[in-house]
């Protein structure tokens, strides 16, 4: 279930997420993110990246790979209903933009923060194999801040173990917006724009700042909010100093995104363990349907029936897994009923499951086709993406650059 955040202004009710190029993506890929994606693609200004860059942070000595895994996923994003007409897909090192703000931002980076990011160490323990001890991986947090500052995105749709990296990202912001929001003249700049809304509109603006600030009335600031988004005739410049003199800081020139929660993949991995790669218990977003079907068929079940007259229990069953996501209420009964009864066998209880995955990925693999018999039009699409992004990114780092001093003339 995803909760939107209303107190983010309107300009910035923008979505942006990214996902590494790891290849061709699985069911749990689709259940976790490309489902949520294609929601929200409809509802935000989507802005959608491969995250390539990132993928070095762990696998930089398998450079042979990336560029084949990013365009396997960009094929699965679109054949899952990804539509580059609703959302801008592009791919992360063809902005090079990123990268000077991830360098910027990290000028201003207490180590500290990264250092006690949770997945830090936790990557370290997982992968073993891997040297992680770079530059790059400690940086990874601020790389991904760059990522969704650059597009001054509102909503970051993330799960609860996520929360630490976007809790960086704010806390970036929040520092950046410090330092170097306090513009000359900030606080006549600001009453300069409050006039602008009008008499009435400037006077109640007035009225619930000092409120906020003077009683910490969390009202007040959302109905400031609410009067500052409601503004037709004021420019962004002056309704970004408006929101920072309303708080007390100074012009918000990078945003602080919110979280967009939603709820974890429940997709099983084909030995009841959480699907991955790494557990090789994958059912691939467009696997043959051969291949798809021994693999359910051959699925592990309940050990206690060994036979086909024992009795089982459905909640120590993979398959019912299976069944939960890709299953109606009557069939779940009727294999509950039959399990414990031992009235049907394992493969009778998986056949309703075959079934729905099969003609779950069916139009996916069709459309998967269309895109890889014509690769020039998905280069194109991601071309187009690419050159959207682009303008947005060299927007924002101008301003960013400006702010630091760094705007020479």
């Amino acid at each position: 279930m995803e909760t939107v955040v209303t107190n983010v202004p309107t300009q910035h009710q923008r979505v942006l997420s990214g996902m590494r190029p790891t290849g061709r993506l699985h069911l749990g890929h689709y259940h976790g993110v490309l489902k949520n994606w294609v929601k929200l693609q409809h509802e935000f200004d989507c802005f959608l990246f491969v995250a390539d860059w990132h993928a070095l942070t762990t696998h930089y000595e398998e450079p042979e790979v990336i560029e084949k895994n990013v365009w396997d996923m960009v094929i699965d994003w679109l054949a899952a209903g990804i539509n580059p007409g609703s959302a801008r897909i592009f791919i992360q090192s063809r902005i090079p933009e990123h990268a000077e703000l991830h360098l910027l931002l990290s000028m201003i980076t207490p180590l500290g923060w990264l250092e006690r990011v949770p997945t830090y160490k936790d990557q370290q323990e997982k992968l073993k194999d891997r040297d992680l001890a770079t530059y790059g991986f400690l940086g990874y947090p601020v790389l991904m801040s760059s990522d969704i500052l650059m597009y001054k995105a509102g909503l970051v749709p993330v799960g609860e173990d996520q929360i630490s990296h976007l809790e960086v990202t704010r806390e970036l912001a929040r520092r950046f917006n410090h330092l170097y929001g306090r513009e000359p003249g900030f606080e006549e700049k600001a009453e300069a724009a409050s006039a602008k809304m009008g008499k009435k509109n400037a006077k109640l603006y007035r009225e619930l700042r000092r409120r906020y600030q003077e009683q910490g009335d969390q009202e007040a600031l959302e109905r400031a909010h609410a009067l500052l988004e409601s503004q037709q005739n004021i420019t962004l410049g002056d309704r970004e100093r408006l929101f920072g003199y309303l708080e007390g800081g100074g012009r918000i020139i990078l945003p602080e995104p919110q979280p967009l929660l939603t709820r974890a993949s429940k997709m099983p991995g084909l030995d009841g363990q959480k699907m991955s790669k790494s557990y090789g218990n994958t059912i691939a977003l467009r696997e043959d349907p051969q291949a798809v079907e021994q693999k359910l068929r051959t699925m592990p079940t309940d050990p206690a029936r060994v036979r086909r007259t024992d009795p089982g229990d459905p909640d120590k069953c993979p398959v019912w897994q299976f069944h939960e996501i890709y299953t109606d209420d009557a069939t779940r009964a009727w294999v509950r009923e039959g399990c414990t009864t031992a009235g049907i066998g394992c493969l009778d209880c998986k056949r309703p499951v075959i079934d729905a995955v099969l003609a779950e990925q069916a139009p996916i693999a069709e459309r998967a086709r269309e895109f890889e018999a014509d690769p020039k039009l998905v280069r194109n699409l991601v071309a187009e993406g690419c050159e959207a992004a682009r303008d947005v990114a060299r927007a924002t780092i101008e301003e960013v650059r400006a702010a630091m001093g760094l705007a020479y003339r």
